[in-house]
């Protein structure tokens, strides 16, 4: 059986105006700001009349952690999005933007796949409606503005020494790292160490994500912590007063943007904070507005659940004063049986055992989002290969840990293949069993709560600090900052911080490399084994293969 590509399904869509999209919403068209004829903003004084109106159901995707077999989050987002409108529902989708880092890297597009894609894929994987310029545009402002102050006589008495604020990029670029800034005499600045991070770790990006409103934006960015002093106290972006120029670039990227899907379904694409170094969840706004406006909402959170789900949990749903309903638990045959041992060239012979090997991984990250009082689902997303005992192995693994697992076949037959699942998940949403909570109080001390998400979500023995990173988590409590969550930047392939580590390990340890204060987004980074917040490109990357051909068409992006 030949198979279209996702490139050559997106291509054939029969894409309708962003107006009849945005009409589905009851957005009116002089309330949308079109980027040509598919996608479009919405506008904020459209959101700001609103937020009177009920909230629909909330409906959180996750997976188990990627392989290399694949799992396809975002496909199933996409098409139990689709799955619920084609049941009768009034449903909306909610996902991230793609960064060019690991678009031209090794992960390839974020869209969807096959007969459950959002559209236009080429624009929403490369510059889209410009959010991620704007982005690094705001963030570098301020670097500029910190580098200008210290130059024409640092009245703020900053520590060159302790600049904290780094320069962003949205590509892999393993080279600035760590660099050595204003080199080259008197008039270009006094030379300093410094680096840079992607765009998508950056704390503009996290603040996008989840500030309310412009004013709320602002507000925070005001709160970032740029450098110390010599005696150790903060200096804040607002004491460089790049704020309110900030905001400005940031003003319309704040708006959340709408598109459709492959069956004309809307879908909100809005930010993109990685889930590994960030926290991995699309903007408040757009969630909140999606919510206003349809019955049924279906977001995602980034890669695996022990950090995409933690976070959006623990973080995003706190911040947002948010509660789902019911959380979907992505898994596939191939990928429980890579994690069972099989290497990738063999997924497409028939191996039950391998599968149910492999399935200890999908029972953890069941049992960890059962403990934020929240019903689970899991959705076996289904690939031509699967053999029914291989199918019915992950259900009967399934149904041993207290939960449901629905194949779903959206991938090759859209909404039609996702109906079984939609109907049940609609049907527990509509329930109420949800009793959420998360997995820690504002008010527990900071290293507590780190170790609280690596022992009871990672399943660690203990969290290794140096007595340094000790002191200055204790700093921040001193500061003020002790409510704060916990943002935890580890690798996404393991529940360890061993990327190799694959299954649902145990008796490893999390080692603790770094941890930096995210004042203005509101919560505690903690870097963990060697994960790097600017990634760098693999020995062959994508970027080889993309090219524009003779008809001006683009290949090698999907």
């Amino acid at each position: 059986m030949v198979f279209k590509t996702d490139i050559q399904i997106a291509r054939e869509a029969d894409k309708k105006p962003i107006q009849e999209i945005g009409a589905k919403l009851g957005i009116s068209s002089e309330n949308l700001v079109p980027y040509g004829h598919d996608k479009a903003k919405v506008s904020q004084s459209f959101i700001n009349s609103v937020q009177d109106r009920k909230d629909g159901k909330l409906i959180l995707v996750t997976a188990i952690n990627p392989t290399p077999a694949g799992e396809g989050k975002t496909t199933t987002t996409v098409g139990l999005g689709d799955g619920l409108n084609r049941i009768g529902k009034n449903a909306a989708i909610c996902i991230r933007e793609a960064s060019l880092g690991p678009n031209f890297g090794m992960k390839g597009g974020a869209a969807g796949g096959g007969y459950a894609q959002i559209i236009p894929m080429e624009d929403m994987n490369l510059h889209f409606t410009g959010d991620f310029h704007a982005i690094t545009s705001a963030h570098n402002l301020l670097s500029a503005m910190i580098d200008n102050h210290i130059y024409w006589g640092n009245d703020l008495e900053i520590d060159t020494r302790r600049v904290v604020w780094r320069r962003v990029v949205d590509m892999n670029d393993r080279a600035l790292r760590q660099i050595t800034a204003s080199l080259g005499g008197v008039s270009n600045g006094f030379p300093r160490e410094a680096g840079f991070d992607i765009t998508v770790a950056s704390e503009v990006m996290a603040i996008l994500c989840l500030a309310k409103n412009l004013e709320d934006l602002q507000e925070r960015l005001g709160a970032m912590i740029v450098a110390y002093r010599r005696d150790r106290t903060p200096v804040y972006c607002r004491d460089i007063k790049a704020d309110g120029a900030m905001t400005v670039l940031l003003k319309d990227a704040m708006q959340p943007n709408l598109v459709q899907t492959l069956e004309n379904n809307p879908a909100f694409v809005h930010g993109g904070p990685f889930a590994n170094i960030a926290h991995g969840c699309n903007s408040v706004i757009a969630t909140t507005t999606a919510l206003k406006l349809a019955d049924y909402v279906v977001t995602e959170a980034g890669f695996g659940a022990d950090l995409g789900a933690e976070k959006f949990l623990n973080i995003k749903c706190r911040k947002a004063g948010l509660s789902p309903s019911v959380v979907v638990v992505v898994a596939t045959v191939r990928a429980m049986k890579m994690n069972g041992g099989v290497a990738k060239a063999d997924l497409g012979v028939e191996d039950v055992q391998a599968v149910q090997n492999g399935c200890a991984n999908l029972g953890r990250h069941v049992e960890n989002l059962k403990s934020f009082g929240v019903p689970v689902i899991v959705a076996i997303n289904h690939f031509v290969t699967d053999t029914e005992a291989e199918v019915q192995a992950i259900k009967d693994y399934v149904a041993a840990q207290g939960a449901e697992a629905i194949l779903s076949r959206h991938w090759e037959l859209g909404s039609e293949g996702s109906a079984d699942l939609a109907t049940r998940v609609a049907e527990i949403a509509d329930s109420d069993e949800a009793n959420f909570a998360p997995i820690y109080p504002d008010a527990m001390p900071l290293f507590e709560k780190v170790k609280v998400v690596a022992q009871k979500i990672y399943r660690a023995d203990a969290v290794l600090a140096d007595q340094k990173i000790l002191n200055q988590l204790k700093d921040w409590e001193d500061q003020g900052y002790g409510h704060l969550p916990v943002c935890m930047a580890k690798t996404q392939y393991s529940f360890s911080t061993d990327p190799e580590l694959r299954g649902a390990p145990t008796g490893f340890n999390v080692p603790v490399r770094e941890v930096r204060l995210s004042a203005g987004a509101g919560f505690i980074v903690v870097i963990c084994g060697e994960i790097m917040t600017m990634p760098g490109l693999p020995r062959v990357p994508s970027a080889e293969n993309i090219k524009l051909n003779a008809d001006g068409d683009i290949e090698g992006l999907f």
